[in-house]
């Protein structure tokens, strides 16, 4: 029988350590296998090579598995960073993004990233970029509505005057 081979087998490799990596779920999965394999003979740095994990990895599931069974392969709970605002402080905010800004002495009509920067730093003390006060529109289920622009709802005869071409019809410079 032949051999099958995956073409760009390394790049391939990456990939599916990146998809690996990507879900809890199959990180588990991928600790059983190991241990499975380590149960079918294989040494933790056989392992660690075939896995491309670190050997001291490999053994570190092993202790885990041993102390406390197939639970201890699991992801624990990750901490990640404290949230910049409390509960009770980000329900305040929502309250606040649905009334007009101008009730809180800003210039502007609606909201938009830059304007929730500066009344976080103002109202919370909380200092956060543009982009990320853009992303709290989205966690809170606003949308982004910008105003059409002037220039739609202008008048035909100011627009025409103010055009740099020359209209239809017409010879530019005669």
């Amino acid at each position: 029988m032949r051999k099958l081979e995956i073409a760009d087998a390394d790049v391939m490799r990456v990939a599916i350590q990146q998809e690996i990596a990507r879900s809890d779920e199959s990180r588990y999965d991928h600790r059983l296998h190991g241990l499975l394999l380590l149960t079918g003979g294989h040494s933790c740095q056989q392992v660690a090579t075939l896995f491309g994990e670190d050997r001291r990895t490999v053994q570190r599931w092993v202790t885990r598995f041993e102390t406390h069974g197939l639970i201890g392969l699991r992801d624990g709970a990750r901490s990640g960073r404290p949230a910049t605002l409390n509960a009770k402080q980000w329900a305040a905010l929502g309250r606040d993004l649905r009334r007009e800004p101008q009730k809180f002495g800003h210039a502007g009509h609606l909201w938009d990233g830059k304007l929730l920067a500066a009344h976080l730093r103002l109202r919370y003390g909380v200092m956060l970029g543009v982009r990320q006060c853009q992303r709290i529109f989205g966690h809170m289920g606003f949308r982004l509505r910008k105003p059409r622009p002037q220039v739609a709802q202008s008048d035909p005869v100011k627009v025409a005057a103010f055009k740099k071409t020359a209209p239809p019809g017409t010879t530019p410079g005669r």
